[in-house]
């Protein structure tokens, strides 16, 4: 099996009321008739009648400038996980090789996640990791499930009834059907029935530090989309 090493991985207003406001003049001008009559007096001028001044339109009242509309703010989308940190680890590590630095990280989220070609598994608190280990994982014929799972269990003293009561200590359960986390005898060239094995100081120290709910996220070489957590 490969050896594991860490690499270091963001209203426009419209003016109605003016335009209706302004006067409509209607001038209506009476012709002036000369009669010729005879002997007659010439027949007075007809009165010239008054421009008649039709009286102003209303005014339409101006419209109230539109609202605009209120549109919901959207959902603040769910805040990925983003990795702040990795551990500064000189060299490769081994089977049976682990270590755990949570000196100075702050509370936060647990994120366990495994990825079995690099075949390490990796702690993360708040996007800090805080903790690696070389694992075991599933045989060919008993191969180690991909996906996100959340921890349903902790049994400190598991043991499996599938496999003989085989002992599973610091256990947390990911299935149903029987696959844990849990401490292991990492050397090379054992593999499991589908669990992920790590060593046994190491499986003490993320047993404490996880709950149940927390998710482990579990690949096969390839990119982790964790936009869900």
């Amino acid at each position: 099996m490969p050896k594991r090493t860490v690499s270091k991985t963001t209203a426009r207003r419209i003016f109605i009321g003016t335009m209706a406001g302004a006067m409509l003049l209607v001038v209506v001008v009476a012709g002036k008739g000369l009669f010729r009559g005879g002997g007659g007096a010439e027949p007075a001028p007809a009165p010239v009648a008054k421009p008649a001044v039709a009286a102003p339109a209303p005014k339409a009242p101006a419209p109230e400038p539109a609202k605009p509309a209120t549109a919901k703010a959207p959902a603040a989308p769910q805040s990925p996980f983003t990795v702040k940190r990795v551990l500064d680890i000189k060299g490769p590590l081994d089977h049976g090789d682990w270590v755990w630095d949570d000196a100075g990280v702050p509370p936060g989220p647990i994120v366990v996640t495994v990825d079995m070609v690099a075949q390490t598994l990796s702690v993360f608190r708040g996007g800090y990791e805080i903790g690696v280990a070389v694992i075991l994982y599933g045989a060919t014929d008993k191969p180690t499930p991909v996906g996100t799972y959340p921890i349903m269990e902790k049994d400190i003293d598991h043991v499996s009834n599938l496999y003989d009561n085989a002992p599973m200590p610091y256990g947390l359960r990911l299935t149903n059907d029987g696959v844990f986390i849990h401490a292991s005898n990492v050397k090379w060239g054992s593999a499991t029935h589908g669990c992920i094995g790590i060593p046994k100081p190491f499986a003490k120290k993320l047993f404490a530090a996880v709950r149940v709910g927390d998710p482990v996220v579990i690949t096969n070489g390839k990119k982790m989309d964790l936009s869900h957590l």
